[in-house]
């Protein structure tokens, strides 16, 4: 895979097509450009598409300090930069909207438009009930933490209170963390490009519920759900009829210009 040195950060990532408008796209937490190569193939003869690894994903080494969606937004911004002068459409997912959102209020001049599937950023919304539990796991995980030194075992206790997410974050885990409890809703606010927010019906890790507060906060935006998908199965399963709604999206952006 090509490579290219931005914001002092080498990128690996994957080019395809040759005419039309520029696509970029985003992965989502713990994937790399892999997961998107079936969506940008499909549409490689409308568009050209750099479908990229973050750093710490795939094979773009690590950023040298824990860094927030700001600091990959920047980062991907000077990526950008380095290969169009137009506006670009972002895609990105999961995680990947995040950093979308980010470059779109922070580089307002480089995005066209934004294509988010299942989005986050917005605090999750949850019963009382559920509330009251992950605050007591909290404060008895921290309270179990003390016991660390005297010999509780630490394996033990990552194991039973941690996500799997973070689990399998190694390095990452202090980007994960920060990335977690960040709220976009001031960066959702003041984007200014068309945007769609893309859900699965079915999703339990960014339910739509988020996706219809998203659009309350994107002034040109359009929320679109779909049944029978989850978090993850819309990337495959879907991919037919993403690639249809990707494809008008991307249509309407070229004709605005």
């Amino acid at each position: 895979m090509p490579t290219a040195t931005a914001a002092d950060q080498v990128f690996y990532f994957e080019p395809l097509g040759h005419t039309g408008p520029a696509v970029f796209w985003g992965h989502g937490w713990g994937h790399d450009h892999k997961a998107f190569l079936p969506l940008a193939q499909s549409l490689e003869n409308t568009a050209r598409h750099h479908v990229v690894d973050f750093p710490g994903f795939g094979q773009s080494p690590l950023p040298s300090s824990p860094w927030k969606t700001a600091d990959y937004a920047d980062a991907i911004a000077a990526f950008i930069k380095g290969h169009t002068s137009e506006k670009i459409i972002w895609v990105g997912h999961s995680f990947g909207c995040r950093v979308g959102i980010q470059l779109a209020a922070r580089h307002p001049d480089l995005v066209a438009g934004l294509f988010l599937i299942a989005a986050a950023g917005l605090p999750r919304k949850r019963p009382l009930a559920k509330k009251l539990y992950f605050r007591g796991r909290i404060a008895l995980y921290k309270s179990l933490k003390k016991l660390i030194p005297f010999g509780l075992p630490e394996k033990w206790l990552l194991k039973t209170f941690a996500s799997p997410d973070y689990l399998k974050a190694g390095p990452l885990r202090q980007i994960l963390v920060g990335v977690v409890n960040e709220d976009l809703s001031p960066q959702a606010a003041s984007i200014t490009c068309p945007t769609i927010l893309l859900y699965g019906a079915q999703d339990t890790e960014t339910p739509p519920e988020i996706g219809h507060r998203f659009a309350r906060l994107i002034p040109e935006s359009e929320i679109v759900v779909l049944d029978g998908f989850d978090h993850y199965s819309i990337l495959s399963e879907a991919r037919h009829q993403v690639v249809q709604r990707l494809n008008t999206f991307i249509k309407s952006i070229v004709s605005q210009k």
